[in-house]
C-alpha cells in the first residue's frame, strides 16, 4: 500500500475485525526476558518504548500528531496520543471488547491484518507490546476516547479487574495507557530521565511533524501541587494542560533525518556543507538515508527499522556499506581522484568521518531477537543498496566540489591505513603481541590463564614500585605509566604506535590493535586503572579510557576494564586504623565530637613536616591527648606503603573496583569527541554550562 493509499484509510475503518488473535498471555510473567530482553534497567525502559511505539505507529500512519509521556510520583508511566483510539467494540472471535483483547492477549493487535488493517508498517512487538507491558505491571489502566465516548478498563498483572465501561462523553480522540511496573519482576523500578529523553528525541526526528511532550512529575504532589482538585490528571486528557511547575521537554522537528544528522554533528566541522538525503520506496520497502562527512576519524551510523533503533545493525546497514564503498570507488577512479598506486577503498576507508542515519520501513519485518537489536529482513539489503546507491551516485555527479572533499577524506584514511600497517608491522613484529617480548617495565604475574590475571595500570614509577612490592605475584601484574599518554582522539595508528607508553600497553594486553585485534588473545581479564585522586590522575584515567573506547572497544564491552578506588583518608583513633574513601565516610568515622578536619589534617602535616619549635611541639602533644585522632589525606598512591596499598586498593577481599561500561555508545561517542577532540568551542560551552557541578580538588 502506498503512502497515498494509507492516508485514505478512514478513522472509522479501524474496528474490532482488524484485531487478530494468535495465542494466549501465560508465558510472559514466567519468562519476561524473552519479550523485553531483561528485567534490569533496559527491560524496564523497554516497557515505555512498547507503549510509546503503539502511539508512534498511529503517527506513522497519519492518524496522530501529538504524544505525551509522563513519569508519575508512584513510578507509573502515562502515555497519551491523539490517534483513533483502540477499538472498544466486541471482537468477533474473542467475544469481548477489542480493547480487552489487545491488552490481555499475546499477539493481538492491529498489526497482523491484511491490506485492510490499520497499519502499513509498525515498530512495536507486533501486538505483543501492550499485553506484555500489562502482564509485567502491578497496575494498568487503559482509557480510550473514541466516537464521543470515554471508555475505561483496569488490570493487574495482565488480568482485567472488570469489563470495559463507558464512563462519560468526550470531545477528544485517542488512547491513554497508564502502567506501574511490577516490583516482583524488575530488580529496580526507577526510570532514568536522560534515557527517556534521548530515546524520544530520536523518535521525534524520525517522524516529521510529530510533537512529543515528556513530563517528569515524579516530585509532584497530586494533593497540593495541582490546579483545582487533587488528582486533576485523572480527568485531564493532556497532562500538560495542568500547567504544573515540573521538568518537561518538547520535541518537534520538520527536518526529519537531516535535522538528526545536524544534531549529531553540532560539535563537529563538516567537510562538505550540505547533508545528503534520499527518501524513496522500492519493492514495498521504504528507504530513508541522510549523511554528512566531518573532520573526524570516527564513524557513526545510526540504523532504524520501522523507527526502532537497531544497535547491532542488520541487513539495511550491510546494503548501505556495500553501496557506499562501491559508489566512492567508482566515482574516484572514473574522475582520476584515486591513483593506481592507491589501489581502492576498503569499507573502513569510506566510513572514516561519516555520520549517517539509515532508516527502513517494511510491512513484514523480521528482527534477530525479540528486542529488535538487529534487522534480519533480507529484502532491506537490496532495497537500501539500490535506492541509496543510485541517489548518492547522482549527488556526487551533481556536486563535484563536495564529492572531491569526500574522496579526499577517504584517500587520507586509505593512506593512513597503509602507513599504520607498515608501522605496526615494524614495531610489533614477530610474536610481540603474544607475550614473547613483553615491556621491561611490566612486572608480570605467574598465572598463565587470562581469567585469573589482573593488570594494574599505575600512574608513575613511584606508585608502580610500591604496587610491585605489595601485589599478589600469582595473579597481579603491574605496568607503570610515566606521565600522561598521547591523546588518541585525533591521532592515527602509526603515530600512536610511536608512543612508548601506548606500545607497552598494547603489548602487555596481548590483543594486538587495529585490523589484527583479537579479543581471545587478551592476557588479563581485569585491566585496572589505578591513578592518583587528583586532577592529573583523573586526566590520565580519561586519556586511557579514550584509548580503550576508540581502539579496544570489545575489551570494554566484555567488562574487562575497571577503575581502582584508593582511599582518600587514613584515620587513626588510638590504635585503631580505618580508611575513608569519601569526605562523607571520613566525617561518619570521626563522629560529631571530633576536632575539625582542618585541625586534624594540620596536626598530621606537622607530624610529617620535620622540625618544630618547642611551642608547636607542646601544642601538638596537647592536641593529641585531647583528640587521640590522626587524619592523613592521601594525594597519591606513592604516599602509601606497600601494605597500605595492598590492604586498601589491591586485596580482592577488601578493595573497591568500579567496572567501566558503555551504556549508550552514541552519546559516549559524542562526549569523547567533544571533550577530547580538537574543536575548542563545544568543549568551552560544555565546561561553562557544567561549571557549577564541578567537584574541585584544590
Amino acid at each position: 500500500m502506498s503512502k497515498e493509499e494509507t492516508k485514505k484509510v478512514k478513522k472509522d475503518s479501524y474496528g474490532a475485525d482488524q484485531i487478530s488473535v494468535l495465542e494466549g498471555l501465560e508465558p510472559v510473567r514466567r519468562r519476561p526476558g524473552m519479550y523485553i530482553g531483561s528485567t534490569g534497567i533496559d527491560g524496564l525502559h523497554h516497557l515505555v518504548w512498547e507503549i510509546f511505539d503503539n502511539s508512534r505507529d498511529e503517527a506513522m500512519g497519519g492518524f496522530c500528531d501529538h504524544i505525551e509521556v509522563v513519569l508519575l510520583p508512584d513510578n507509573s508511566v502515562r502515555v497519551v496520543d491523539n490517534g483513533r483510539g483502540i477499538p472498544v467494540d466486541v471482537h468477533s472471535k474473542t467475544k469481548v471488547s477489542a480493547l480487552e483483547t489487545v491488552m490481555t492477549t499475546l499477539h493481538a493487535g492491529g498489526k497482523f491484518g491484511g491490506d485492510d488493517s490499520g497499519y502499513k508498517v509498525s515498530g512495536g512487538l507486533h501486538g505483543v507490546g501492550a499485553s506484555v507491558v500489562n502482564a509485567l505491571s502491578v497496575y494498568t489502566k487503559a482509557e480510550v476516547h473514541k466516537d464521543g465516548g470515554k471508555y475505561v478498563q483496569e488490570y493487574s498483572q495482565g488480568k482485567k479487574k472488570a469489563s470495559v465501561k463507558k464512563v462519560g462523553t468526550t470531545k477528544n480522540h485517542g488512547t491513554i495507557i497508564t502502567f506501574r511496573p511490577d516490583e516482583e519482576i524488575f530488580k529496580q523500578v526507577k526510570f532514568d530521565w536522560d534515557t527517556i529523553i534521548s530515546h524520544l528525541r530520536q523518535q521525534a526526528y524520525l517522524v516529521k511533524g510529530l510533537r512529543i511532550d515528556i513530563i517528569d512529575a515524579r516530585l509532584w504532589d497530586p494533593i497540593t501541587g495541582g490546579k483545582g482538585k487533587s488528582n486533576d490528571y485523572e480527568n485531564a486528557f493532556w497532562f500538560s494542560e495542568m500547567e504544573l511547575e515540573v521538568p518537561s521537554t518538547t520535541f518537534y522537528f520538520e527536518g526529519g533525518l537531516v535535522s538528526l544528522v545536524r544534531f549529531y554533528n553540532k560539535a563537529e566541522k563538516p567537510i562538505h556543507p550540505s547533508v545528503f538525503y534520499i527518501e524513496r520506496e522500492l519493492d514495498d520497502v521504504g528507504v530513508e538515508v541522510a549523511l554528512q562527512y566531518v573532520d573526524n576519524m570516527n564513524s557513526v551510523i545510526v540504523p532504524f527499522a520501522n523507527n526502532i533503533h537497531n544497535p547491532e545493525g542488520g541487513t539495511h546497514i550491510t546494503g548501505f556499506k556495500t553501496a557506499l564503498t562501491r559508489i566512492l570507488n567508482t566515482y574516484g577512479k572514473k574522475n582520476n581522484l584515486i591513483k593506481e598506486a592507491d589501489g581502492g577503498f576498503t569499507g573502513d576507508d569510506v566510513l572514516e568521518g561519516l555520520m549517517a542515519v539509515v532508516s527502513v520501513k517494511l510491512r513484514e519485518i523480521q528482527f534477530e531477537g525479540q528486542t529488535k537489536a538487529k534487522l534480519g529482513s533480507t529484502e532491506a539489503q537490496g532495497a537500501v543498496a539500490t535506492v541509496f546507491g543510485d541517489a548518492f551516485s547522482s549527488f556526487l555527479e551533481e556536486n563535484p566540489d563536495e564529492a572531491k572533499s569526500i574522496i579526499s577524506k577517504s584517500l587520507l584514511a586509505l593512506r593512513a591505513r597503509k602507513a599504520a600497517k607498515a608501522a605496526k608491522d615494524s614495531i610489533l613484529r614477530k610474536g610481540a603481541l603474544e607475550g614473547m617480548t613483553l615491556p621491561g617495565k611490566l612486572a608480570d604475574c605467574q598465572a598463565k590463564d587470562a581469567e585469573s590475571g589482573e593488570l594494574f595500570i599505575v600512574e608513575g614509577d613511584s606508585a608502580g614500585g610500591t604496587a610491585k612490592m605489595g601485589r599478589d605475584r600469582k595473579t597481579q601484574a603491574i605496568l607503570p605509566l610515566r606521565g600522561k599518554i598521547l591523546n588518541v582522539e585525533r591521532a592515527r595508528l602509526d603515530r600512536m604506535l610511536g608512543s612508548e607508553q601506548i606500545k607497552n600497553l598494547v603489548i602487555a594486553m596481548g590483543t594486538s590493535i587495529g585490523d589484527t585485534f583479537d579479543l581471545s588473545k587478551m592476557r588479563y581479564h581485569k585491566i585496572i586503572l589505578a591513578t592518583d585522586a587528583d586532577v592529573d590522575g583523573a586526566h590520565i584515567r580519561t586519556l586511557i579510557l579514550t584509548l580503550m573506547y576508540r581502539y579496544f572497544r570489545p575489551v570494554l564491552d566484555a567488562g574487562y576494564v575497571y577503575i581502582a578506588q584508593p582511599p582518600l583518608f587514613k584515620i587513626k583513633k588510638g590504635k585503631e586504623v580505618m580508611y575513608a574513601y569519601t569526605d562523607e565516610e571520613r566525617d561518619r568515622i570521626l563522629g560529631k565530637d571530633a576536632p575539625s578536619i582542618e585541625d586534624l589534617l594540620s596536626e598530621s602535616a606537622n607530624e610529617e613536616g620535620g622540625e618544630e619549635s618547642e611551642e608547636e611541639e607542646e601544642e601538638n602533644v596537647k592536641s593529641k591527648r585531647v583528640a587521640k585522632i590522626h587524619v592523613q589525606r592521601y594525594k597519591g598512591l606513592g604516599e602509601m606503603n606497600s601494605d597500605e596499598l595492598w590492604e586498601t586498593t589491591m586485596d580482592p577481599t577488601t578493595r573497591i573496583l568500579k567496572q567501566v561500561s558503555v551504556v549508550d555508545a552514541e552519546d559516549a561517542n559524542k562526549v569523547f569527541d567533544m571533550l577530547m577532540g580538537s574543536e575548542v568551542p563545544p568543549r568551552k560551552s560544555f565546561i561553562t554550562s557544567h561549571a557549577k557541578m564541578a567537584n574541585l580538588d584544590i
